[in-house]
């Protein structure tokens, strides 16, 4: 069955987390109506938190997915197109881009790329029933919840190190699970991590179940040697085994790096003329709601500009 053309945009956004609204309102408030597949995922990482109190402008908090409902109306007011489908694939190689829907098909002067990085789960029972109820992938997002509790972080890499560290300024003991008997980590990171008095270690050791009904109250644990299992009791457990960018659909389209898209610095043009992005798609560092917001700006900021110097 052929595509039915649904005719061409200047900007079409993929994505709909802090950095796609962001730069849906920006387009769309320089009247270039953008519109906005939304994913499968729709609103990013964030509907996935619960209480988010370090976006300015939210004295007392705001929950995930009520701030990006705001989001979203906020880019609807000034006319930005926002649709609850995922875009299926794309055809970079010539102008204007070609975006699928199904058999929808999209013809875009410029696109935003804004598809996020998904948190890497351990997939054991438990976790999912407790996302966001002492599961989390999120440190910085998460901590102050727990603020003399004991707490688990899974994970032996940087960013474990880091999670772990960062969790002791609230935590009144953090135990680290990792699965092989030394750190993946660099060496100053486990330096800081070994030095720390509030920071233990358990090694050779997966986690099989995280345990509790409501809340979380421990997990259990099976030794890789020798199969024997153990419970730990603790309040949270931060899951921190990496992300995955999801950029499956621009594969040898646009260059990557460990997946994720690689741009010119200080701006979020991609190696495709026209084609930019933004938030954890880039940024596997930082990883903020309101980076990636900074990084929607900038990028709507970028095709806005492209767009002018071509004359649309």
């Amino acid at each position: 069955m052929s595509a039915v053309e649904a005719g061409e945009r200047n900007v079409v956004i993929l994505g709909s987390g802090p950095a796609g609204l962001t730069a849906a309102l920006y387009t769309a408030r320089a009247n270039l109506n953008p519109l906005v597949l939304k994913g499968v995922d729709a609103g990013g990482q964030l509907m996935l938190t619960t209480e988010v109190e370090n976006f300015p402008g939210f004295p007392d908090a705001v929950l995930g997915p009520d701030l990006m409902e705001r989001m979203e109306k906020q880019a609807g007011r000034f006319e930005a197109e926002l649709l609850h489908q995922a875009a299926t694939r794309v055809d970079l190689s010539t102008e204007p881009f070609s975006v699928w829907s199904g058999d929808q098909l999209w013809l875009a002067r410029t696109l935003i790329i804004t598809t996020g990085a998904s948190a890497r789960w351990l997939g054991i029972p438990g976790e999912e029933k407790l996302r966001g109820r002492g599961v989390s992938s999120c440190a910085t997002c998460d901590g102050f919840f727990f603020r003399g509790r004991d707490l688990i972080v899974v994970g032996g890499g940087d960013s474990a190190m880091e999670e772990a560290i960062f969790l002791t300024r609230f935590a009144t003991k953090v135990t680290v699970v990792h699965r092989r008997g030394e750190l993946r980590a660099s060496k100053i990171m486990q330096d800081r991590a070994f030095a720390n008095d509030k920071i233990e270690f358990v090694w050779n050791s997966a986690p099989e179940e995280v345990l509790g009904e409501e809340t979380v109250t421990g997990v259990a644990l099976k030794d890789v040697n020798t199969g024997e299992t153990s419970t730990i009791d603790a309040a949270g457990v931060f899951v921190a085994i990496g992300h995955t960018p999801n950029t499956e659909l621009f594969e040898g389209q646009v260059d990557l790096d460990h997946g994720y898209v690689v741009v010119e610095e200080p701006t979020t043009r991609t190696s495709r003329e026209g084609v930019f992005a933004a938030g954890d798609v880039v940024d596997h560092i930082y990883r903020q709601a309101i980076t990636a917001a900074g990084m929607g700006c900038q990028a709507a900021i970028d095709a806005e500009r492209y767009l002018e110097a071509k004359g649309h």
